[in-house]
C-alpha cells in the first residue's frame, strides 16, 4: 500500500495575514488618537472663547439677549398656566362669599323648627326676695321675683317645699296653708336651673310667744334688713344667765335671746360693746370696764335690737360691787353653739388665746368640745 504524501503548511502565507491583523491593529489606534485629539481641540477651543475678554458692547448685547430670553419665559410660562390661575382666583372667590355669607336652605315638605333661645344669667337674673312675713296663724308668705314665665323653687333649711311661676312681670307669691312651728328656718330660692340661686338669704325665727315676737330678717353680705320687726319682747325672750367680773378688769356676760339679733352692753350708760345672738339662742359677750370698787353700786344694761337698730327688749342688773377673792380662775359651761375661740376671746380678750384654755382642761382636739361640760378658764397668765 502507498504512503500518503503529507503536506506542509505555507510559512509565507501566514505571515501575510499577521502582518495585515497588526497593521490594522495599529491604523485603528491612529485614528482612535486622532478622534481624541480632534476632541480635546474642541473642547479647549470652547472652554478659550468663554475665557476671552468681551467688549462693553457685546456684553450689553448678551444682557440684552438674557432679558429677552427672561420675558419670553415668563410670557410663555403665564400662557401655558392661565386656566390652573383662573381656577385658584375661582376658589378663593367662593371662599370668601361662603364665609361671609350665611345661606339656609330648606328642605321641602319638613316645618322650620325655631332655634332655642339661650339666656345668659346676669347678677340682676338672680332669684330675690321681695318680702317673707309670718301671719298670725302661724303660716309664712313669701314673695320674690326672677325671669319672667320662669320657674322657681322655695327652699327651706336646704329643702325644696314647693316650686312657682312667676307672671310675666317676673313676681312670685308663695302662700301655703302651713303652719310652722316655733323654731328657726332659713329660706332661699333656685331657679330652674340648679345653678341658679339666690345669693340672699331669709332668717325666719317664730317665736313661742307668738308671731309678734317673730322676726325675719334679710341676710346679705353687706349687712341685714329687716323684713319684720318684733314687738316689745315678753319676758324671757331676753335672758342673763351669768355675769363673771375678773381681776383682770374684764366683763363677762351670758344669756339668751332671739336668733341672729343683736345685744349690746352698757355699764352706767357707757357703751361697751355688742354680740350676735346664735342660731341657739345663745350669747356671749366680753368687755373691758377696767377696776370695779367694792361696795359700789353698779348697773348694767343689756339691749336686744332689731335689724334696724331699735331696742326690742332690755333687761337691767344692778348690784353692788363684792370684794375680790383673790381666785385666778373662773369656770364657764359650754352651750350647744360655742367654741374655744369664742370662749377664749370673751374671757381672755384673744381668741388665739383658745389653746390656753384647752391646755388647762386636757382638751386633745379643740375643736371638740361638748354642751354642758365645763370649763375651767385661767384668767391670770
Amino acid at each position: 500500500m502507498a504512503k500518503r504524501k503529507l503536506r506542509k503548511p505555507n510559512k509565507n502565507k501566514i505571515n501575510r495575514s499577521t502582518d495585515r491583523m497588526i497593521e490594522s491593529a495599529i491604523a485603528q489606534q491612529n485614528d482612535w488618537k486622532t478622534n481624541r485629539r480632534d476632541y480635546a481641540n474642541r473642547i479647549l477651543k470652547t472652554l478659550n472663547i468663554f475665557a476671552r475678554p468681551k467688549s462693553e458692547k457685546a456684553t450689553l448685547n448678551i444682557a440684552a439677549d438674557a432679558e429677552t430670553n427672561v420675558a419670553k419665559t415668563r410670557s410663555n410660562g403665564l400662557r401655558a398656566y392661565w386656566f390652573p390661575i383662573l381656577c385658584a382666583f375661582i376658589v378663593i372667590f367662593v371662599a370668601i362669599w361662603v364665609a361671609f355669607t350665611h345661606v339656609r336652605n330648606d328642605v321641602r315638605g319638613t316645618a322650620a323648627v325655631a332655634e332655642p333661645i339661650v339666656r345668659t344669667v346676669r347678677t340682676s337674673d338672680i332669684p330675690t326676695f321681695d318680702i317673707v312675713r309670718i301671719a298670725p296663724d302661724g303660716t309664712i308668705t313669701v314673695a320674690g321675683r326672677w325671669l319672667p314665665h320662669q320657674n322657681i323653687s322655695i327652699v327651706v333649711n336646704g329643702k325644696i317645699i314647693a316650686t312657682e311661676r312667676t307672671d310675666s312681670n317676673g313676681e312670685f307669691v308663695y302662700s301655703p296653708k302651713r303652719v310652722f312651728d316655733a323654731g328657726n328656718y332659713t329660706f332661699s330660692l333656685i331657679g330652674a336651673d340648679p345653678d341658679v340661686k339666690s345669693t340672699e338669704n331669709v332668717f325666719v325665727y317664730i317665736s313661742e310667744h307668738g308671731y309678734e315676737n317673730s322676726i325675719s330678717l334679710l341676710m346679705t353680705t353687706d349687712g341685714s334688713t329687716l323684713f319684720q320687726a318684733p314687738a316689745m319682747l315678753q319676758d324671757g325672750d331676753l335672758k342673763i344667765s351669768k355675769i363673771d367680773y375678773l381681776d383682770t378688769g374684764r366683763i363677762v356676760i351670758t344669756g339668751d335671746g332671739l336668733p341672729r339679733l343683736r345685744v349690746s352692753l352698757s355699764l352706767n350708760d357707757k357703751y361697751l360693746g355688742f354680740a350676735r345672738v346664735s342660731d341657739h339662742h345663745h350669747f356671749g359677750l366680753g368687755a373691758d370696764v377696767g377696776e370695779l370698787k367694792s361696795g359700789e353700786k353698779y348697773t348694767l344694761t343689756i339691749r336686744m335690737h332689731d335689724g334696724d337698730g331699735r331696742t326690742v327688749a332690755q333687761v337691767g342688773h344692778t348690784f353692788t360691787m363684792p370684794e375680790m377673792t383673790g381666785d385666778d380662775n373662773t369656770y364657764y359651761t359650754v352651750r350647744r353653739g360655742d367654741c374655744l375661740w369664742i370662749i377664749a376671746r370673751n374671757f381672755l380678750r384673744r381668741g388665739v388665746l383658745f389653746s390656753i384654755v384647752a391646755e388647762r382642761n386636757n382638751i386633745s382636739n379643740p375643736d371638740l368640745i361638748f354642751p354642758r361640760q365645763l370649763l375651767q378658764i385661767p384668767t391670770k397668765q
